[in-house]
Parts: structure tokens; C-alpha cells; sequence
């Protein structure tokens, strides 16, 4: 797969449009019956839930479960087969200056010849237009984005340059300046440090107090998972959605996983 340093309006997008049924919340974001097929496998089939506002929600599943899938087909950055995706009642492929969205580390490009503050101005582009100059506001937000994730000396180091975990804090950084609604990250903590990771979830907390909508792809079912008010919890299909208590029990793990899993049980 050919990697790529940042996500911007070239992506083609696809999506059924619809209306939200009169029972959604329309602050809600819902997914119905979405399905997603790669030539003859099926990657996704049939997925719905909704989440709300203000909650750190964690997507989980065993390696081919369409957790990243999931993402992208929301997105609009894959086509799916069926299903629609809302955000507010109005489908989220016509809402994505609301969305921020940081890939897997595999998928960008770290050689690409840009700088800490090129990458997180690149958080602006959207708001501020191709080939135009940048406000004092945009530079504001983006100074202030770097000294939240604790990267503001680095500012003009080349990316290439960092570990890691700071390459990490940077990409939070822009999607932080991008004052974005939604916020979408897709296996952040690989290949990471304990700090960055720590200061990822006490951003990710502080977003939720704004009331921003956080979805995480996660693999550990370690004491990470302590940090995530609501969970998914995928194989395909979608095993169930809710609480931690909820979806913390040894028949849905049994489902999604198979055999005996074994996770933080004070987690639940």
C-alpha cells in the first residue's frame, strides 16, 4: 500500500446519503447496516451502533476484525456496499471539515521532507483554503495544539527526525488544530512510548470534556483499556457496543476472539 503524509480532499469518498430515523439523537453519530466487501471477502457486514458526544470510545476486535475498515468505510475513504453513516442527522461524508482523522503509523510516509510546524499547519488547510496564506488565528492554534502534546521546542525539526511516539504527538497536534468535532485515530498507541501514551488519553479525556466525539482502534485489552467509556467490540460484525461493563463479558470476548481471553478484569 503506498503510504501517504497526511489526509486532505484528494481521497475519493463514497456513501449512501439517507435521512436519520426521528428516534436518533442527531447529535449522535450512527452507523446502520454498514458493509464493506474487498473483491470477494467480507470485510465488514452489517454493522450498526450509535455514540455520543463527549465519550472516549474504543474499537476493538482480533487482527482482521475491520476495526480499521470500520474507520476508513466511515470515512468515505473505502466504498462500502450498503449503509449509511450520520453524524447530526446529515451523512459525515458531507460533514468532514467536522473530522479529524489520524491513519496508522504504517500508512504515512515519515521520510516525506516536512518540518513539526508543516505538518500540524497542514491541520488548517481545510479552514483556511489551498495556496492561501495562514491566518495569525490558524498559527495561534497550531502553536498552542504543539505546547498541549509537549512538542513546542521541536517545532522545527524535520519529522524524519523524531521517535516514534513524538511523530505520534505530532500528528495529535494537527488534529487538534484542526478544532475538528469527531476525532478518529486508528491504532495510535503502536509503537509508542509510556509518556506519549499517557499524554494521548489525558488529551483524548480533555477533549471529551469539550464534548468532542473520540473513536480509538485499539488492540490491548490490557489496563489500557480502563481509559475508554464506551467500547465496540468488532469480528466482522458487530459482537456487541455499550459500557465497558457491558461489553466486557467472558461470552462476548469468547465471540469476537475465540478460546480463553484474558484481559484487565478491574477494567470492567
Amino acid at each position: 500500500m503506498q503510504s501517504t503524509p497526511f489526509f486532505d480532499d484528494a481521497t475519493p469518498r463514497f456513501t449512501v446519503h439517507s435521512q436519520a430515523h426521528p428516534h436518533q439523537a442527531t447529535s449522535n453519530l450512527v452507523v446502520e447496516d454498514l458493509s464493506v466487501r474487498y473483491r470477494a471477502i467480507e470485510a465488514l457486514s452489517q454493522v450498526s451502533f450509535s455514540v455520543k458526544p463527549g465519550r472516549l470510545i474504543g474499537i476493538f476486535g482480533p487482527n482482521g476484525a475491520g476495526k480499521s475498515t470500520l474507520i476508513k468505510a466511515m470515512l468515505g475513504l473505502i466504498p462500502s456496499i450498503s449503509g449509511k453513516v450520520l453524524y447530526q442527522g446529515r451523512p459525515l461524508v458531507d460533514q468532514l471539515d467536522q473530522v479529524a482523522y489520524v491513519p496508522q503509523r504504517s500508512q504515512i510516509d515519515w521520510t516525506y521532507p516536512v518540518t513539526v510546524w508543516d505538518v500540524v499547519m497542514m491541520g488548517r488547510t481545510r479552514k483556511t483554503g489551498w495556496f492561501q496564506r495562514y491566518s495569525s488565528l490558524s498559527r495561534r492554534l497550531a502553536t498552542q495544539a504543539l505546547e498541549r502534546v509537549g512538542m513546542i521546542e521541536f517545532r522545527d525539526r524535520a519529522i524524519s527526525d523524531l521517535s516514534g511516539g513524538q511523530q505520534q504527538r505530532v500528528f495529535l497536534a494537527r488534529a487538534l488544530a484542526q478544532q475538528a468535532e469527531v476525532f478518529c485515530f486508528d491504532e495510535p498507541f503502536v509503537g509508542i512510548d509510556q509518556k506519549t501514551q499517557s499524554i494521548m488519553f489525558d488529551v483524548f479525556k480533555e477533549l471529551t470534556r469539550e464534548n468532542k466525539l473520540i473513536l480509538v482502534v485499539n488492540h490491548d485489552l490490557g489496563e489500557s483499556i480502563r481509559h475508554f467509556d464506551d467500547l465496540i467490540l468488532l469480528n466482522k460484525s458487530l459482537v456487541a457496543s455499550g459500557s465497558r461493563q457491558q461489553v466486557l463479558t467472558q461470552e462476548n470476548l469468547q465471540q469476537a476472539y475465540g478460546g480463553k481471553v484474558v484481559f484487565f478484569s478491574d477494567a470492567a
